[in-house]
């Protein structure tokens, strides 16, 4: 369940704290398919389970863009902003993969609110996000997201 927040103010009283953990996600063999194809990366290491299978990894493995585009759906569950009018992603400023997501594997975001900076006409969140992978002993992605919320 997320945590709702009325207004800029609201978002303002969380820096520092920690907005949750999210449900896990699993990275299917099908969804990493069709990342693929929306990206036109095929490369063997993704999209190829048999050749995969005999590679670094033992499995095919999720592409590093598509474990940080799950960020989105993630952060979704952890945190509500109600009562501005515009919610936009406006960028990263740290990404790291410490470890690949293989096929079949589950995921899941801890973060929290670092910082809220004030733009015109609205404020800029700064989020520091971790990736897990159930049962992993490193992290799929360590991330700062920063997203603008305009009133």
């Amino acid at each position: 369940m997320a945590l709702t927040v009325h207004g800029l103010d609201g978002l303002k009283k969380l820096v520092g704290g920690d907005l949750g953990t999210s449900d896990w996600i699993e990275v299917t063999q099908d969804r990493i398919d069709t990342f693929a194809d929306a990206t036109g990366d095929h490369q063997w290491i993704h999209v190829d389970p048999a050749r995969a299978a005999e590679g670094p990894f033992g499995a095919p493995i999720a592409h590093g863009y598509l474990t940080l585009s799950l960020f989105i759906p993630l952060f979704t569950e952890l945190l509500d902003v109600q009562g501005v009018t515009t919610k936009v992603n406006y960028g990263l400023d740290r990404v790291r993969f410490p470890s690949p997501v293989k096929a079949g594997s589950r995921i899941r975001l801890t973060a929290g609110l670092a910082e809220v900076e004030d733009v015109p006409g609205g404020v800029q969140i700064a989020v520091d996000g971790t990736i897990e992978i159930e049962g992993g002993s490193k992290p799929a992605a360590v991330l700062r997201s920063l997203s603008r919320f305009y009133a």
